[in-house]
């Protein structure tokens, strides 16, 4: 059972996302000068999310920052995404620019991208602060972000990529199969409407990257099938004590990585055979 970050009593089970308990909140709340109680909300609403808030706060630094180096905020060029960060498979897999996969999830195209980004993960996030510790949330957003990344570059090696999306749809898979197999202490009916709607939040929007040719589907696949398996591996040990989650989660995510690495030479092999057998003009 999850305790409060604040004064270690036990939390209420999981779909109430919060991270310390209402007697914790009350009190911050409480310290908060009467007239102006809003500041002590926004340091409590960071409290209870702090690797959401951090995630959210990077992705925000680096779009005011294009937008500040002259990158247009609704419609970026290429060319600037490139200079930003944004994923390339030529770029990734056949030269020092693998640290790409990483960057193009905090790289935006335009301002409406940033938001309904933003705005997904941060009702995901709500989620997955109650359901993972931090370092299990934050991982599997980085895992599955790379893998997003991998797989539209070694589907799609000439074109450019960028977004969180990938990283979101991990996460959201790496929910379901955790609310799915973990044996959570979540009332039955709490967990079919949780878990109706993040599956209805895939489906959703798998379909619309199906149907608007500007959106890069495959990255959504492969966050997503890379979060449900990432998902399914940590569920059994959620419930367990701390040391053996810890240790159970550290060795998931050594194998992770090394998976991954030996995904990438695979692509790079794949990627490089493509553009050695193509007819040259």
């Amino acid at each position: 059972m999850p305790n409060c970050i604040s004064c270690g009593r036990e939390l209420p089970p999981p779909g109430d996302p919060q991270s310390i308990c209402p007697e914790c909140r009350d009190a911050i709340l409480a310290r908060a000068p009467s007239q102006n109680p809003l500041p002590a909300r926004r340091s409590a609403m960071l409290s209870m999310m702090p690797v959401t808030s951090a995630l959210i706060g990077v992705n925000l630094v680096v779009f005011v920052a294009m937008v500040f180096s002259g990158v247009s905020p609704i419609e970026p060029q290429t060319a600037d995404l490139m200079r930003w960060g944004a994923n390339n498979g030529w770029h990734n897999l056949t030269t020092q620019s693998s640290w790409r996969m990483l960057t193009s999830n905090y790289v935006h195209v335009g301002l409406i991208h940033l938001l309904l980004n933003m705005w997904c993960l941060w009702n995901l996030g709500a989620l997955a602060e109650r359901i993972f510790d931090r370092w299990t949330y934050f991982l599997t957003y980085t895992f599955c972000g790379l893998a997003g990344s991998l797989a539209s570059v070694t589907l799609h090696p000439t074109r450019p990529g960028a977004g969180a999306s990938g990283a979101i749809f991990g996460l959201a898979g790496a929910l379901i199969s955790a609310l799915y197999l973990g044996k959570l202490p979540v009332p039955p009916r709490a967990l079919k409407s949780i878990l109706k709607s993040l599956v209805t939040f895939a489906a959703y929007n798998l379909f619309f990257g199906a149907v608007v040719p500007v959106i890069d589907n495959t990255a959504h696949i492969g966050g997503l099938v890379s979060g449900l398996a990432l998902g399914a591996v940590l569920a059994p040990r959620l419930t367990s004590p701390p040391d053996e989650r810890n240790s159970w989660r550290r060795f998931v995510f050594i194998v992770a990585g090394a998976v991954l690495a030996l995904a990438f030479e695979l692509a790079r092999h794949l990627v490089l055979r493509q553009f050695i057998q193509q007819p040259t003009p």
